[in-house]
C-alpha cells in the first residue's frame, strides 16, 4: 500500500540520482514474504508512474538485484531501513546502498491494521445499536 514514506524516500532517492528508477514489486514478490497486496501490482506500478519523481519505473520480481544492477548500470540503490543489511551485497558490485529511515509511524502494514480495526470497531457499534426484531403475532 503505497503511503508518505514510500513518497519520502522516493523524493530522497530523486536527490542522489542523475536518473531515478524506482522498483515496484509484484504481487508474487509481496506474497513470497508477507500478506498478499490490498492494491493490485498494476495499480500500484500506475500510482508510481504518475509521481513526477521516477525516470523509469520497473517491475521488481525478485529480492535479488544483482542481475537488474549490472544491467542498468545502478549505482545507488535506496531501500527502506526495515531491510537493513539485506543488500549490503550490492557494495561489491560498487553500488552505494541507502537504508531510508522510516521512523516511526506509516508502513503498509500499520495502514492495513488500521483500516482493519476501524472497520471492525463499526461493524461492532453498528451491532450494538441495531434495532432488535419484533415478530409479528401469529
Amino acid at each position: 500500500m503505497f503511503h508518505s514514506n514510500h513518497l519520502k524516500m522516493i523524493n530522497y532517492a530523486r536527490g542522489l540520482a542523475d536518473i531515478l528508477i524506482v522498483g515496484v514489486s509484484t504481487d508474487e514478490l509481496v506474497s513470497s514474504y508477507k500478506d498478499h497486496p490490498i492494491i493490485p501490482f498494476n495499480e500500484r506500478f500506475q500510482i508510481v508512474e504518475a509521481l513526477k519523481s521516477p525516470d523509469i519505473v520497473i517491475p521488481q520480481h525478485t529480492l535479488d538485484h544483482t542481475e537488474i544492477v549490472k544491467k542498468l548500470h545502478i549505482d545507488a540503490f535506496v531501500v527502506g531501513d526495515d531491510w537493513y543489511g539485506k543488500y549490503d551485497y550490492l557494495e561489491e558490485l560498487g553500488v552505494n546502498v541507502f537504508y531510508f529511515p522510516y521512523g516511526n509511524g506509516v508502513s503498509s502494514s500499520s495502514l492495513k491494521k488500521a483500516i482493519y480495526d476501524t472497520y471492525d470497531q463499526h461493524l461492532h457499534a453498528e451491532r450494538q445499536t441495531k434495532p432488535v426484531t419484533i415478530k409479528k403475532d401469529e
